[in-house]
């Protein structure tokens, strides 16, 4: 989130009718308005490559793609988010124009401030939403992909990409995204490669 909260408590209906008027977004948990902080430059980069490299096959799958104006349901009444990308493939989230609420993926693309956040409480928020399968954190400091997917048997499968050549590929949604295409035109460097220690 990356700014203090604003101190009041506030009913769901409030928090509504302060994003309708406000300029800046803010997220909701169990009564406190947070802040959203403004994004850099290699944020909206990666994330603009991110949205281009999902959109051709999310679409042939029937689904919808969305960033980060979009508002997620967490827990209805209780946690709300700005995701930075989501893809929903469920049919009721398309008749509601303000709200998605079954995500079958979410992206986040870290900064310093909302990293530990992102990983770890709000990560802890997404797991209970029964339709996600897939959660993506992208770094803008070097080229590291976290992807967490869920198995058949509800378990979170943890995957790193980084070497230059990796492809995060995603069959159920039809997506294959080169890690290179990720960080295109983005100024952000690969991980340097560590050679092994030379023997005299």
């Amino acid at each position: 989130m990356g700014q203090p909260e604003i101190q009041n408590r506030y009913t769901v209906a409030e928090y509504f009718a302060l994003e309708a008027q406000s300029e800046v977004r803010h997220e909701y948990f169990d009564g406190k308005v947070f802040a959203m902080a403004g994004g850099t430059i290699p944020h909206n980069l990666i994330k603009g490559n991110i949205v281009a490299g999902l959109r051709p096959g999310v679409r042939q799958r029937g689904c919808r793609l969305y960033d980060e104006s979009v508002r997620l349901a967490v827990q209805n009444d209780f946690h709300y988010t700005y995701p930075d990308v989501m893809v929903s493939c469920d049919p009721s989230d398309r008749r509601d124009p303000l709200l998605i609420r079954q995500p079958v993926l979410i992206v986040e693309v870290l900064s310093p401030s909302t990293a530990e956040y992102d990983r770890s409480r709000k990560f802890n928020q997404y797991k209970k939403i029964p339709s996600l399968r897939h959660y993506i954190l992208v770094s803008q400091t070097a080229w590291v992909l976290e992807w967490f997917r869920r198995d058949d048997m509800g378990q979170w499968i943890y995957t790193v990409l980084s070497d230059p050549a990796d492809v995060l590929e995603i069959p159920d949604l039809n997506l294959r995204l080169p890690l290179a295409d990720v960080y295109d035109d983005t100024d952000v460097a690969p991980l340097a490669l560590i050679s092994a220690p030379e023997h005299p």
